[in-house]
């Protein structure tokens, strides 16, 4: 038993440790600032953290969530991050085991959660993240076979079949397109029909969702989308119903998209090939 837990909790411990290093990342990359330099610091009294207190979710514990020095509060968020991320290792590692696979998930995972909590606390999705990602995402459909079956299913009436990387790459560009190419024309339609686009849809979403059709392909992109929509319509209409102080609270739709991508590459072939199943198309 305890040889078969080991490699789950070496997971559990690196998740911790890249988790205290996205939250750097959370912190800083919305307001333009290094993640290398300078070390981690108060945001209050700037006092610099010391090894001892930044140990991941233990010292907020310790520290009964306060700054050691002006006893500021320290946001929930940083242990959250930290845990999310240790789970996000171990349920990667359990559904790709150590594999090619599980290191262009885990990837993505952590861009994501980023992404996640970046738009959920200022309404910002870097592209420094996502350009990095949709570079990523590209240069490992190289080594990890991206689902391309809708373009397969089109060429196969021409009788082209592109077998191997070439498969693979057209995968990721029909992914980026069913992702941000999709948002890119819906941003287009609202701008057009009313000149608000804005308000419906930021470019960042459109960013997101090109990083994540990079790496997941047409279906699982599709798939993304669709939850992420529907999460926030079952998250955002209660809400607005039951407190009038939310009809005009600007709802992280990046956020919604985010937890759906990461949903996308731990159960979305489970359930995408259920559905082809259960439709008859496979």
């Amino acid at each position: 038993m305890a040889q078969f837990l080991f490699p789950y909790f070496c997971a559990a411990v690196f998740g911790l440790v890249f988790g205290s290093f996205l939250n750097v990342c959370i912190s800083r990359l919305p307001q333009h600032e290094s993640i290398i330099t300078p070390r981690s610091h108060c945001p209050r009294c700037h006092q610099p953290i010391a090894w001892y207190d930044n140990i991941p979710v233990l010292s907020y514990l310790i520290l009964r969530g306060k700054c050691r020095h002006c006893h500021e509060k320290i946001s929930i968020i940083y242990p959250l991050v930290e845990l999310l991320t240790a789970a996000l290792w171990v349920t990667t590692l359990a559904e790709y085991e150590l594999s090619p696979e599980f290191i262009k998930y885990i990837l993505l995972g952590m861009l994501l959660v980023v992404l996640i909590f970046t738009d959920l606390r200022g309404r910002i999705i870097p592209h420094s993240v996502t350009l990095f990602g949709i570079g990523a995402g590209l240069l490992l459909s190289f080594l990890v076979p991206v689902d391309n079956r809708p373009v397969d299913w089109v060429l196969g009436f021409t009788g082209i079949y592109p077998t191997g990387v070439a498969d693979s790459l057209l995968g990721t560009v029909a992914g980026a397109l069913a992702g941000g190419g999709l948002f890119y024309a819906v941003g287009e339609a609202f701008y057009y029909a009313s000149g608000r686009a804005k308000e419906y849809l930021g470019f960042g979403d459109v960013m997101l969702m090109l990083m994540a059709g990079t790496f997941l392909g047409a279906p699982l992109t599709l798939m993304t989308i669709l939850l992420g929509s529907l999460g926030g319509t079952l998250v955002a209409v209660p809400a607005t119903l039951l407190s009038p102080r939310l009809r005009n609270y600007e709802w992280p739709y990046g956020t919604f998209l985010g937890v759906a991508a990461i949903f996308s590459v731990l159960g979305g072939p489970a359930l995408l090939d259920w559905y082809l199943r259960w439709s008859g198309v496979a």
